[in-house]
């Protein structure tokens, strides 16, 4: 399995797979084809953690009033299934490595396992 959950209108999630050779990887649009409860489960089965795979930054924890310091597993994961836009952008997953978000230390464990340097 290799798969990249992203969003074709984020600049940053665009900028980071125009790096990589991606011919052989499924490209999974979010908004389009939002994440299913079994490829949650998958990325979890990897991070241990619904939180890691939650954007603090998404605009729905404003829209919605979240106070995100208060929320358990089980709200990550239930707010992870109801929007799109609650996925740290991209995820890159295969059979045993996931990669989450655009953060520095990732990008750069990105273009390792690619082999590719910045």
């Amino acid at each position: 399995m290799k798969k990249v959950f992203h969003l074709n209108t984020c600049d940053t999630c665009r900028k980071i797979l125009a790096q990589f050779d991606l011919s052989d990887w499924e490209l999974r649009e979010i908004r389009k084809e939002p994440v299913t409860e079994e490829e949650l489960a998958e990325m979890y089965e990897k991070t241990q953690s619904y939180e890691t795979l939650f954007s603090k930054k998404s605009a729905q924890i404003k829209l919605r009033g979240l106070d995100v310091k208060s929320l358990t597993e089980k709200d990550f994961k239930e707010l992870l299934l109801d929007h799109y836009t609650f996925l740290k952008r991209p995820v890159f997953i295969t059979n045993d490595k996931i990669f989450v978000g655009n953060d520095k230390k990732n990008v750069e464990a990105l273009q390792e396992f690619f082999g590719v340097k910045s």
